[in-house]
């Protein structure tokens, strides 16, 4: 029915403008962005439901048989769906949990709902917002395989009060962006060649600039959402730079945002954004969609350090006052940076 409404609309506009028929990529790609600019037509199940029916959907990806992914927040919502969906591709999937418990929690729902597909899914423990954990972590990894294919950032936390990791960083920061980082960098050495980067960020970001003053809200007044909003803004220029400085090994990286999905940390953190979007909430199968695709999908690997969103590319700002500076960014990287080296070397004493 999309398609027959989309080739009576070409026809019309055709019949008026004399210039023959047009093309039903265009009316395909007009209708995309106008869902993306609509906000609650293009996060909602709503958005994808009709993504997928239009011409030009991406093909899913093909099977990932001898592949390893990586999968952080791994136990619950997003995470948890997108370790499926790779585990069904065929690829061994490592998720990621922040405690013995919730390895515990990760193994019991693998044996009972993963099938067949439960056989490609082992769980380790790495706290992300610690710097010694995730060296640790990637300690361990190496032993146990020498080569990762994908590594999926999707870990996330918004804490009610404004807290620091063990290293003294505030947390979500420590868990969104420095988190991320070094895990890449721990994990680039087995990354090479073709490996996949994919950071899980959030639309809230499209509200929130970088606050290159004060990265770690310790003279703002904490607000989770806001915070939140702005370490995802971090998060996606650490995925540019990341795309950048790691390149040269033949790394991809990108992020995506999920839409709205209806995931523990939304019922925990926002319980009345989710009955206020419950009737077009996406399931965690849906929200993680973007995530296996980006992690096998050829198509992917033409590009690096994007923002996606249902299989599309994004832009990374729609308002002139999120817009960072090149010193911003720099201040960013720099400040990163040293978190990163300092810990390492608190680590090794």
């Amino acid at each position: 029915m999309l398609r027959v409404i989309m080739r009576h609309l070409a026809t019309d506009v055709c019949g008026r403008n004399g210039r023959g028929y047009m093309n039903i990529m265009d009316l395909a790609n007009a209708l995309d962005t106008g869902m993306d600019r609509s906000i609650a037509l293009g996060y909602g199940n709503v958005g994808l439901l009709i993504r997928r029916r239009l011409p030009g959907w991406p093909a899913d990806p093909p099977p990932m048989n001898g592949r390893l992914v990586v999968v952080t927040g791994a136990a619950s919502g997003l995470g948890l769906a997108a370790a499926q969906g790779f585990a069904e591709l065929g690829a061994d999937v490592v998720g990621v949990v922040r405690n013995q418990a919730r390895a515990r929690d990760l193994d019991e729902i693998v044996s009972r709902d993963f099938g067949s597909a439960g056989a490609h899914v082992t769980s380790m423990v790495c706290d992300v917002s610690s710097v010694r954990s995730i060296r640790d972590f990637a300690g361990r990894l190496g032993e146990h395989s020498g080569r990762v294919d994908v590594l999926v950032n999707n870990a996330g936390v918004m804490p009610d009060e404004r807290q620091e990791s063990e290293d003294g960083v505030e947390l979500t920061f420590a868990t969104h962006v420095l988190g991320p980082y070094v895990l890449a960098h721990a994990l680039a050495g087995m990354l090479h060649n073709g490996g996949r980067v994919i950071n899980v960020t959030s639309g809230g970001m499209y509200s929130q600039r970088l606050p290159a003053d004060d990265l770690q809200t310790e003279r703002a007044d904490y607000h989770s959402t806001k915070v939140y909003a702005q370490t995802k803004r971090a998060q996606m220029i650490v995925t540019e730079q990341l795309a950048e400085s790691l390149g040269g090994r033949g790394i991809i990286v990108h992020a995506m945002h999920p839409g709205w999905a209806d995931t523990p940390g939304v019922r925990q953190w926002l319980p009345v954004f989710r009955v206020i979007t419950r009737p077009i909430i996406r399931t965690p199968k849906q929200g993680a969609d973007t995530i296996v695709w980006l992690g096998g999908a050829p198509e992917a690997a033409q590009s690096t350090g994007r923002l996606w969103q249902d299989r599309v590319q994004r832009p990374t700002h729609y308002l002139s006052r999120t817009r960072e500076s090149d010193e911003d960014r720099e201040t960013l990287l720099a400040a990163v940076t040293e978190l990163a080296g300092a810990q390492s070397t608190a680590t090794e004493r």
